[in-house]
C-alpha cells in the first residue's frame, strides 16, 4: 500500500507556493504522493491552476508521486496535455501520474460552451487518450478520428517513463462504462457520490475492483486507489479502516486533506491548521 494526500486546488490551497510548501512537507512525513484537484471554475475563493502548481510541487520534491485527479481530457486539447504531462514527467524525474475521467458540473461545461453530454465526453476522452499515447511515443504520429486530426507530427522528448506516464482511470458508481475505461489503463480511481454511509461506499468499492478486475488479466500491474479521511490522532482506528481497504484490492490510499473531509453537509468544516497538521502526521499505515 502507498499512501498520497488528496487536495482541491483552491482556498485554502488555492496558491502555487501554499502548495509547494506542502509537498515538501509531505514527503518529509512520509507520505508517497500529492493528488490535486483539477477544477478551474464554480468556486468562489482563490483557485489555482493544478498544472502550475504541480510543477512548483515537483520543484520542492524529490521522491513523491504526482498528478491531478482528476482531468477531464474533453475539455483539453490532447496535444496541449501531452505536451504538459510529458514536461512535468521529466521536471519530476519521472514521477508523474495522468489522471482523467469525464468531468462534471454545468459550472466548467455548459457555461463555458464545452461538451454537456457526458456520453459524448466519454467518446471524446477515449480518443484523445488514443492521440496523448500516440504523441507521448516520440514517434512520428497522426490520426484521424471523429474529435482530432493530426497530419503527421512528431513530439519529443519522449516521457520519461516507459513505456509512458501510468494513466488512472477515474469514474462515479455504478456507471460501467467508466469501469470498462479503468480496466484498459493503469489504475482505477472509483468515486461514490451515492453512498449513504461509509459501510456502503466500501461495499460499493470492494465491488467496483471485483468487476475491473475480472476483466484484466490479473498478472498485469494494476493500481487501485481508495479515497478516504481518517482521523487526526487516532493511529489504530486509521490503520483499521486502511486495513479495510487494502483487503478489498487497494494499491494507494489517498487521504482527504479538503475542507469538508467527509463530504457531508453535516461534516464540519477542518481549518488549515488541522488539515495540515493532517499532512504533517504520518499517513494511515496499516
Amino acid at each position: 500500500m502507498q499512501y498520497g494526500i488528496y487536495l482541491p486546488n483552491f482556498d485554502p490551497w488555492g496558491s502555487a507556493r501554499i502548495i509547494a510548501d506542502l509537498a515538501r512537507e509531505a514527503e518529509a512525513a512520509g507520505w508517497d504522493g500529492l493528488f490535486m484537484w483539477d477544477d478551474f471554475a464554480g468556486f468562489d475563493v482563490d483557485l489555482v491552476d493544478p498544472w502550475v502548481a504541480l510543477a512548483a510541487a515537483a520543484m520542492t520534491t524529490t521522491r513523491i508521486r504526482l498528478g491531478a485527479l482528476i482531468t477531464p481530457l474533453a475539455r483539453r486539447r490532447p496535444w496541449k496535455f501531452a505536451r504538459e504531462t510529458v514536461t512535468l514527467d521529466h521536471l519530476s524525474a519521472g514521477r508523474l501520474v495522468v489522471g482523467v475521467g469525464t468531468g462534471g458540473g454545468d459550472d466548467e461545461w455548459a457555461y463555458f460552451g464545452e461538451e454537456p453530454n457526458h456520453k459524448v465526453r466519454g467518446d471524446m476522452l477515449d480518443e484523445a487518450l488514443e492521440v496523448v499515447t500516440g504523441l507521448w511515443t516520440g514517434e512520428p504520429y497522426s490520426h484521424t478520428g471523429r474529435y482530432y486530426h493530426i497530419h503527421g507530427t512528431r513530439f519529443l522528448p519522449a516521457p520519461h517513463q516507459q513505456p509512458r506516464i501510468p494513466i488512472w482511470v477515474g469514474g462515479i458508481w455504478p456507471h460501467k462504462r467508466p469501469l470498462r475505461r479503468m480496466a484498459r489503463w493503469d489504475g482505477m480511481f472509483p468515486l461514490f457520490f451515492d453512498a449513504k454511509s461509509a459501510d456502503e461506499a466500501f461495499n460499493q468499492f470492494a465491488e467496483s475492483v471485483q468487476i475491473v478486475r475480472s476483466l484484466r488479466n490479473p498478472a498485469d500491474p494494476f493500481d487501485v486507489i481508495a479515497l478516504g479521511a481518517t482521523p487526526l490522532a487516532q493511529p489504530e482506528e486509521s490503520a483499521r479502516v486502511v486495513r479495510a481497504y487494502a483487503g478489498a484490492g487497494a494499491t494507494w490510499w489517498l487521504e482527504s486533506i479538503a475542507p469538508m473531509r467527509m463530504g457531508s453537509p453535516a461534516d464540519p468544516l477542518w481549518s488549515y491548521a488541522d488539515l495540515r497538521a493532517r499532512v504533517l502526521q504520518c499517513p494511515p499505515r496499516i
